[in-house]
C-alpha cells in the first residue's frame, strides 16, 4: 500500500514504516502530523486517483527529528569588476515516520 502526497508544493510517494524528509514543519519531535492533500492511494483493491484529492484520505505520521541538509556554497562574480561574494546555505528539514494512510 502507498499513497503520493502533497506537502507545500512537494509531492511525496510514501509507504507505512518509512521514514521521509520534509521541509521544515514548525512542531515539536513525537508529534503527530497528519497531511491530507493526497492525491493518489494504491491498496489491494486497486488505485484511486484523485481529481485532485482523494476524499476523505490521510497520511499520519509522527516526527522523528530536525535536521539541516548539506551546505551548498553561493558563488557570485563580476568579471573584470573585482566583485567576489561567497556565502553558503544549509537548509533545515525534518524527518517524518509514515504510521498508517487513512482511506
Amino acid at each position: 500500500m502507498y499513497a503520493i502526497v502533497r506537502d507545500r508544493g512537494m509531492q511525496y510517494r510514501v509507504e507505512p514504516g518509512q521514514t521521509l524528509r520534509v521541509d521544515l514543519l514548525d512542531v515539536e519531535p513525537g508529534a503527530v502530523v497528519d497531511f491530507d492533500e493526497v492525491l493518489m492511494v494504491s491498496n489491494d483493491s486497486g488505485v484511486k486517483v484523485g481529481a485532485p484529492l482523494v476524499e476523505g484520505a490521510k497520511v499520519r505520521a509522527k516526527v522523528v527529528g530536525n535536521i539541516k541538509g548539506q551546505k551548498i556554497i553561493v558563488f557570485r562574480y563580476r568579471n573584470k569588476k573585482r566583485y567576489r561574494r561567497r556565502t553558503g546555505h544549509r537548509q533545515k528539514y525534518t524527518n517524518v515516520k509514515i504510521n498508517e494512510i487513512i482511506v
